[in-house]
């Protein structure tokens, strides 16, 4: 099992290529705390409005993303604020958003797959952060 986050699912979501995001994340289950479908919505929006991606490809993405074919399933365990809340001041995060991620991996006992480096490198004490090339 793998947490996926918003810079995962926004490459999963605008793969033109197609293919099932688990084959391409070694097959592992994929999941997600709840923001990552309104975090990876902006993201799309925002490429679509900067003309970074066309409007059609945004709008295939945002299907892909939420019609299912990307696999990830939302995680919302017990605790999940909170514990967010606690990893934020222990890192020194004044927001909550990356460490929703680190929260679900920390719960599950799982690690959180991301490009984003500077979330790799501000959660690398923890353990539990990884690039699909270290897979």
């Amino acid at each position: 099992m793998l947490v996926v986050d918003a810079s995962i699912a926004v490459e999963l979501s605008l793969d033109t290529v197609g293919g099932d995001a688990t084959s391409q994340l070694g097959g592992q289950e994929l999941i997600g705390p709840p923001l990552l479908w309104s975090e990876v919505s902006s993201v799309v929006s925002e490429m679509a409005y900067r003309g970074e991606i066309s409007e059609r490809l945004a709008s295939a993405a945002l299907t892909r993303l939420t019609d299912g074919s990307l696999n990830i399933a939302e995680r919302r365990p017990e605790g999940l604020i909170l514990e967010a809340w606690r990893l934020a001041r222990e890192m020194g995060w004044a927001k909550t958003y990356d460490a929703e991620y680190l929260a679900l991996a920390r719960l599950l006992g799982c690690r959180v797959v991301t490009l984003d480096l500077r979330l790799r490198r501000g959660a690398d004490r923890l353990g539990l952060v990884v690039t699909p090339a270290q897979l």
